[in-house]
């Protein structure tokens, strides 16, 4: 036998109520079925609660009548329930004649007790309790006469006749033993299917009562326990208890199947599915519950029961032929209470006292406050807990009344509230005697930058609690959702500013390796945000790396000719891809400044995200602090922040450090060269640096390499502008800043203490020429100096040597100069845009280490941007 109960949005329109029936008329239920518990249409409940609120307060009431919104509210609800019957198809005239009636009938009463709420100008709780009800008899009586339209005998049962409470009005509290009795003897005659109202009951004296939260579930369990029936079958309109909150995170997927424990648990912590006093009386029976989508009925829901059968905990993403099998996954699922508020009580007198929290709890009952979370410090000290925030006023003066003599002595200091908090709860049966499940929720949350304020676990380890900033509740369930769930899937959110050459060619990398990092490596990068100079994209569902380029640049025209709501308009058109669209918000495209872009990254607050800057200005650089400061990785191929100023090189540095988030920037010297990685490594592992000889200018080295007499040295340089390796203007390459900026960070990364200033550099260039006013100009000057450049070749080479510009790094500084090596020297084998690292340590005094390879190129550059990319990814279980 099952009894079903339907939620509001399973009977809040006329096909709803038809999807209703179609399911109780399936051959597996219709002869099985035996009541039919029903809510009140989808936001009745809430729309009474505001009639008898305004006939409470109506400005009119001292003239002897009744608000006119009242009278509106009452047409609004009639006519909606109407509607629903004039909708049921196949209902005899005469049947739709006499259920109008009765909702006319109801619709009177309504009025009458509405008209006496306005009158007294007071709204108990015992008349509160009288008017919700009607909700549930108007939808009961509707579907009652549905069943019967196609043919299924069904009556109306009014469960004020059965079930019996306590005069608790607003809760009432279930008098199971009665209810029971009152149940078994009515269903004891024979009885054809029953559709029972939920929510309401009546207390002894038959005054109308309501069940509180969950309440037409409840009524649907009580229906089951005392029938014994096979199953209780909850409908709603998700697919069952899921892994998570999925308004929250999107990658919430359905149960098959929960302990009673876990579903007590989760529905403890905010999960919407079920309420803790559903449970029990099914609980007590053994009567297994299933909760079912009345919108997708095919659907196996989640069985909530005492035992597990060989439960796949994998969650999805599980290759079959690898979802690891277990009995008990660890973590069940994850939910949260939105807003609570946390009460401290501290003091030198609590300290091995007894009683301390027997008064304390005692005085918080006593005011009819529900604690939701404890916890206590071992010294004794301190005592916090976590309530509604309603309840924080009254908690304080409950506290204060209760030790009024302990404050006055200061022995217990003044409580202390904390708001604006959520609590998380991670619930599974299978965590008891598992390490690590601790370990790997807080590595989640501390890793995404989440401070926990405070901790509870029972020693049953059925649930892992933790108290944090409200505004961090998505981000947490995500953290530990996918830490969990995704079968070892590793998700950056990634945020890219700079789309210029180095830029592009990440995005190029990006799309065409994704497919072999989710397939055969479990990572998923997804680019969220990106900018140029000009527009900034952002789509929380992920954008297309290989179409977002067009939609800035598609964005700056529409902007320029039509505005911005033109240029969003046209992004929505060009969205990047069907990831994209997905997401539901769609993409957002507006103009970008480095502080919009960072304040975007923060509001949207997402879990493991990434921030990539790829241009090579200060703008963005002096914004590194910033995002670190927000729980960000910055990855960056931008020297400026690590060769400005000492004071902040530092603070970045101690930041990452101190807050464990990392901070790379491997391609800012010698591209995608592991250079960075090698010189920490050598330190961590107990070297001392000695010296370092590098060439560290791919353009440098293209043209000393090639500077053998054979063409003058302007025509060198010419070569190298034309071939791409120099900046437009060649001397911002030939003064040597840039690769003095790459000396200076490599001094830093062996510990001096070094500003730019400090780095001397040898100039390559004669005055004349750095000074002159054009580029054409400079290359009339660069060509007067060509015999002095020859004829320092040749003195090399007078003695077997070439002459390179070489950066030194010791304990004397860092210094750039044009040098001439012999044919020993690791510099002398040099070709084409060649860097070279030349490290001298303790370890590597006799041979040196040398790093060698192409030290310049988009592409290689790009390459090691996309490696700490997917460094970040790996640090993430």
């Amino acid at each position: 036998m099952l009894v079903c109960k339907f939620g509001g949005t399973s009977v809040g329109s006329p096909e709803a109520i038809e999807r209703l029936v179609s399911i109780i008329a399936r051959p597996d239920h219709r002869t099985t079925t035996r009541v039919v518990v029903v809510s009140a249409f989808s936001a009745v409940t809430d729309q009474l609660v505001a009639l008898a609120r305004t006939a409470e307060t109506g400005a009119t009431r001292q003239m002897g009548t009744r608000d006119p919104a009242v009278d509106e509210g009452l047409s609004g609800l009639l006519s909606r329930h109407r509607d629903a019957v004039r909708a049921l198809k196949n209902l005899p005239a005469a049947d739709s004649e006499a259920l109008l009636a009765a909702l006319d009938a109801l619709h009177a009463d309504l009025s009458r007790r509405l008209d006496a709420v306005a009158a007294l100008g007071e709204l108990s709780d015992r008349s509160m309790d009288a008017i919700l009800s009607f909700g549930e008899r108007f939808s009961a009586h509707i579907v009652a006469a549905a069943f019967r339209a196609q043919g299924l005998p069904a009556h109306y049962l009014d469960s004020r006749a059965l079930i019996r409470t306590d005069s608790r009005f607003g809760n009432a509290r279930v008098d199971r033993e009665a209810t029971s009795a009152a149940i078994q003897a009515f269903f004891a005659e024979g009885r054809e299917l029953q559709v029972a109202t939920g929510f309401i009951a009546r207390d002894p004296a038959g005054r109308t009562t309501t069940l509180g939260r969950g309440g037409s579930d409840l009524s649907a369990a009580l229906f089951g326990a005392a029938l014994s029936a096979s199953e209780i079958e909850i409908w709603t309109d998700v697919d069952g208890i899921l892994s998570a909150d999925p308004r929250l995170v999107k990658g919430a997927f359905s149960l098959a199947e929960v302990s009673y424990s876990e579903a007590m648990e989760l529905s403890h912590f905010g999960a919407k599915v079920l309420y803790p006093p559903t449970v029990l009386p099914a609980l007590e029976k053994g009567v297994p519950i299933r909760v079912l989508n009345s919108f997708n009925p095919d659907a196996p829901g989640t069985l909530v029961h005492g035992s597990f059968n060989n439960i796949d905990g994998s969650g999805p993403g599980a290759k079959p032929s690898s979802a690891p099998k277990s009995s008990k996954p660890p973590v069940k699922g994850i939910s949260s209470i939105r807003e609570v508020s946390l009460v401290r009580l501290q003091g030198p007198g609590m300290v091995g006292v007894t009683g301390v929290s027997s008064r304390l709890f005692g005085a918080l009952a006593r005011c009819g406050i529900s604690v939701i979370l404890i916890t206590q410090a071992s010294s004794e000290h301190s005592i916090c807990f976590a309530i509604r925030p309603a309840d924080a006023s009254g908690a304080r003066d409950a506290i204060r009344e209760e030790f009024v003599l302990e404050l006055e002595r200061g022995l217990i200091e003044e409580p202390l509230i904390e708001n604006e908090l959520s609590v998380i709860a991670v619930v599974g049966e299978g965590m008891k005697h598992s390490p690590g499940i601790a370990g790997k929720v807080f590595h989640a949350l501390g890793r995404n930058g989440i401070n926990v304020v405070a901790i509870a676990q029972g020693s049953s380890e059925l649930n892992i609690s933790a108290v944090i900033p409200c505004a961090d509740e998505s981000k947490a369930l995500n953290a530990i959702h996918e830490a969990f769930f995704l079968a070892g899937r590793r998700t950056v959110n990634l945020f890219l500013v700079g789309t210029g050459l180095i830029g592009s060619t990440l995005l190029e990398q990006l799309a065409r390796q994704q497919e072999v990092l989710g397939e055969e490596h479990r990572i998923a990068v997804r680019l969220v945000g990106v900018a140029n100079s000009r527009r900034m994209l952002f789509d929380v569902a992920g954008l297309d790396p290989a179409g977002v380029r067009e939609v800035l640049y598609a964005g700056d025209a529409a902007a320029a000719t039509a505005g911005p709501a033109a240029a969003k308009a046209g992004s929505a058109a060009a969205t990047a891809g069907p990831a994209a669209r997905a997401g539901g918000v769609g993409p957002e495209l507006s103009a970008y400044t480095p502080d919009a872009f960072i304040q975007r990254i923060r509001d949207l607050n997402l879990p493991n995200s990434a921030f990539c800057d790829c241009t090579a200005n200060d703008d963005v650089a002096s914004r590194y602090l910033d995002i670190l400061e927000a729980a960000v990785p910055v990855i960056t191929p931008n020297k400026r922040a690590n060769s400005g100023s000492l004071a902040y090189f530092k603070a970045l540095r101690d930041t990452a450090r101190a807050s464990t988030i990392p901070f790379l920037y491997e391609t800012t010297v010698c591209a995608g060269l592991p250079v960075i990685s090698t010189l920490h490594d050598l330190v961590l592992a107990g070297d001392r640096v000695i010296s370092i000889e590098a060439v560290l200018s791919g353009t440098l080295s293209f043209i000393f390499n090639n500077f053998d007499g054979s063409v003058p040295f302007s025509a060198l340089v010419r070569q190298a502008k034309e071939k791409g390796y120099t900046e437009p203007d060649p001397r911002d390459d030939l003064n040597a800043k840039d690769a003095a900026r790459k000396a200076l960070i490599l001094a830093r990364e062996c510990g001096m203490d070094l500003e730019f200033d400090d780095v001397v550099i040898e100039p390559i260039l004669p005055a004349a020429a750095l000074a002159a006013p054009t580029v054409d100009d400079f290359f009339a000057e660069l060509e007067k100096a060509d015999a002095d450049f020859e004829a320092k070749r040749k003195a090399a080479a007078a003695g077997g040597k070439v002459l390179r510009y070489i950066a030194r790094i010791d304990d004397t500084g860092a210094r750039l100069s044009m040098a001439a090596v012999d044919a020993a020297s690791p510099f002398r084998s040099l070709v084409d845009s060649d860097n070279l690292v030349v490290i001298y340590s303790e370890r590597y005094n006799t041979l040196p280490l040398v790093v060698r390879g192409p030290g310049a190129g988009a592409a290689v550059t790009a390459g090691g941007v996309f490696a700490d990319i997917v460094r970040i990814a790996r640090t993430l279980v």
